[in-house]
């Protein structure tokens, strides 16, 4: 299995192994159609069809029936950054996924709608850009968002201030971003200036994928042809009024380093509502999880109650009142989430136990025989 031009996307030892553990839970029987299996990397999203590289080059690709019957009954739906198991029948769109290999890392919000549904961004991301321009978008309450999502996807975030030109006191923007972020390495850059972009090629190095996420008009394009060097995403100007852009990415899809490593552009984020939570609150508010354990109360809300650490530290001006009252946000977030996942799940439990049983093939041969015989 020549794999040369997968491992300039990302292919490494660790995907052999995770290429074998999936193709023997597959439980093929036939020899000849194991060995007609192929690994390929999933590289953009249009919707109904994937663009994917092979070790042959790039392809177009769907789901095979039976991948898609599994998606539509709740199942994975693959995303941009997967490696995936493929067949290939010699057309350049006649590629069909049949699996997803075990993914490192996830990066997935809440799908914008009613519908309670996850919405993948990408996946096998080691880091994780959170791009915030320096303009009048600049949110600390929005980056805080932003960091529960990269915490609990698995990968490393970063935070890149860009556009810093735009920005007279950049000093202080670092310094406001330090505080809501510990230990989270912080960027500022200026394409246009040409500053800071040794210190994100730090992370774009060989065998490494790196994503980008904001809010339309952050500049993520702009980076993408930055690191590239090339053209490869279309930029607009920002509106004056609010510094929003519009959607200059309108699909995912992910590029190759001159250097080696891979970067993935999303569409920008007009809203971010957190899919789920492992510890992305925990790690994203570490100083008022710290100060809470102080309090007089195991169970302290951090309202009125007696000996309130966290209150105290807020009077004091160690931790920002408004920090606190973002942290009260997101846990009601995510609490109501996952009470609508939970009744999500309870619904489609008691339509699946509610269907009717669909017979064996012995069944119905069986009645089949029984009225017949009793027609004779």
């Amino acid at each position: 299995m020549n794999n040369n031009r997968l491992e300039q996307w990302g292919w490494a030892e660790e995907w052999n192994k995770k290429w074998i553990k999936t193709i023997e839970s597959m439980s093929v029987e036939e020899e000849a159609i194991t060995a007609a299996y192929e690994p390929a990397r999933i590289i953009a999203d249009y919707g109904q069809k994937f663009g994917v590289i092979t070790a042959e080059g790039r392809r177009f690709a769907s789901l095979t029936g039976k991948f898609r019957q599994r998606q539509e009954a709740g199942g994975m739906k693959p995303g941009v950054g997967d490696f995936i198991v493929i067949t290939s029948h010699g057309a350049q769109d006649d590629v069909k996924v049949h699996e997803v290999l075990e993914r490192s890392s996830i990066i997935a919000r809440q799908a914008a709608g009613n519908e309670t549904k996850e919405q993948i961004i990408a996946t096998n991301v080691n880091t994780l850009f959170i791009v915030c321009a320096l303009n009048k978008d600049y949110n600390v309450r929005r980056l805080e968002r932003y960091l529960i999502l990269a915490w609990n996807s698995g990968a490393n975030p970063v935070i890149v201030l860009s556009k810093s030109d735009l920005n007279d006191d950049v000093a202080f923007r670092l310094a406001e971003t330090d505080e809501i972020a510990p230990g989270v390495p912080v960027i500022a850059v200026s394409a246009k200036l040409g500053i800071g972009k040794d210190l994100l090629d730090q992370y774009a190095c060989p065998g490494q994928t790196v994503a980008l996420i904001g809010s339309s008009g952050s500049g993520k394009s702009t980076i993408i042809n930055w690191l590239t060097g090339q053209e490869e995403q279309i930029t607009q100007e920002v509106r004056d009024d609010d510094s929003r852009g519009r959607h200059t990415t309108t699909h995912r899809e992910l590029f190759l380093l001159p250097d080696g490593g891979v970067i993935i552009d999303t569409p920008g984020m007009r809203e971010l509502s957190i899919w789920d939570d492992g510890d992305g609150i925990a790690r994203t508010f570490d100083d008022i999880e710290q100060w809470a354990k102080q309090c007089y109360f195991d169970d302290c809300q951090h309202g009125r109650e007696k000996g309130c650490a966290v209150r105290e530290a807020i009077e004091t001006g160690t931790v920002d009142a408004s920090r606190l009252t973002n942290y009260h946000k997101m846990q009601r977030e995510i609490a109501y989430q996952l009470r609508k996942e939970a009744e999500v799940s309870k619904r489609n439990s008691k339509s699946t136990k509610n269907a009717p049983r669909r017979k064996k093939r012995g069944e119905w041969r069986a009645e089949v025989e029984e009225d017949f015989g009793a027609s004779k």
